[in-house]
């Protein structure tokens, strides 16, 4: 039986249960999510506890769900490895009870009881209060997704990146990460190329988003790349790595900049020393999960200003709580577009 609050500004009692999809795993080793009812004495150890209002789905989130990818490290486990909400209660002096708050990846959702609950217990080191130019949908529209997409931009900037250098090519630019850093560099004036799969499908929307050049996956010959290829790109954020992020590092100008953020084509890289040393090109790796607190603040701060994506609305599609458990299926199969937000709070 799914037990809801009825009272949302009641603070968890010591026995009051509350709806959250719990990862498990059964004697077989098969991993099944469902909704059920949790008590408060089932929460994670933490300062700060959180009436949630919003999650969202990461592909993380839909292979940990689903099974289809060992990224859970502790069964029995809350799923979502992002939320926003409200603090009920924090024995943090930096937290006072009514915050905004955001929280995200560290170990949340794979190992300590995420965002796909009503309410979260979490370590205070792993909260940011809620920066003005953002509201808790907003927040998670965004998520690890929006961090992760922000912090290549960051990092590539602190290394040199500007406008004025040169076109930034994005990799699986129809992706969640892709999207939003195709709009947050477009904002910031840079020429955006971007470099995707589904080119016929989402060419209209990728340029209406800021991308000023299209190219398809299927008109370049991976396979046949050499050490080095004409210069094209200052700069480029690549979320598929393999052989395309290869063929990235061949084509970048002199002193480029690339961040590498995901592995959706293949983990493994097999190139060559020439763009680093002949070209002088700077191969930045960018770790959203455990990035340290002053740079998530830093690039918080950004994502509420100068790099809050112009187009937000347009990557949302918001989903009811228990609508959750039928939805990690789109992206397990590559059909899901843009942003998923998860309404936990009814």
């Amino acid at each position: 039986m799914l037990i809801t609050t009825t009272n949302r500004e009641t603070q968890v009692g010591e026995k009051a249960s509350f709806k959250a999809l719990l990862i498990e795993q059964d004697s077989e080793r098969k991993v099944c999510a469902s909704l059920t009812s949790l008590s408060r004495e089932r929460l994670d150890v933490g300062e700060v506890l959180i009436r949630v209002h919003f999650s969202s789905i990461n592909y993380k989130d839909a292979l940990a769900a689903t099974g289809a990818g060992k990224i859970i490290r502790r069964f029995p486990c809350v799923g979502g490895i992002d939320l926003s909400g409200e603090v009920v209660e924090s024995a943090d002096p930096r937290f006072k009870p009514g915050d905004a708050v955001i929280a995200t990846s560290y170990d949340i959702g794979v190992a300590h009881h995420g965002g796909y609950a009503e309410y979260a217990r979490v370590p205070a080191d792993w909260v940011i209060l809620l920066p003005s130019g953002l509201d808790l949908l907003e927040a998670m529209a965004l998520g690890t997704a929006g961090l992760t997409a922000a912090l290549g931009i960051v990092r590539m900037e602190d290394n040199g990146l500007k406008p004025s250098n040169g076109p930034v090519l994005v990799t699986g630019a129809s992706g969640g990460v892709g999207g939003l850093a195709i709009d947050m560099l477009s904002r910031l004036g840079y020429e955006v190329a971007a470099l995707t799969g589904k080119a016929r499908e989402e060419g209209d929307f990728l340029r209406r988003i800021g991308a000023s050049e299209l190219l398809s996956r299927q008109d370049i010959d991976f396979g046949k790349v050499r050490p080095m290829e004409a210069a094209r790109w200052a700069g480029a954020l690549d979320n598929v790595g393999g052989a395309i992020l290869h063929w990235v590092l061949a084509t970048m100008r002199q002193d480029g900049v690339v961040a590498s953020i995901g592995n959706a084509a293949d983990f493994k890289l097999a190139t060559t020393v020439f763009p680093f040393i002949l070209r002088g090109v700077s191969l930045l790796g960018i770790d959203s999960g455990y990035a340290n607190m002053s740079m998530r603040q830093r690039v918080w701060a950004r994502l509420a200003f100068d790099l809050k994506p112009r187009h937000l609305k347009e990557f949302i599609r918001v989903i009811g709580f228990d609508e959750l458990p039928n939805a990690f299926a789109a992206f397990i199969e590559g059909r899901a577009r843009g942003r998923t937000v998860v309404r936990i709070l009814g």
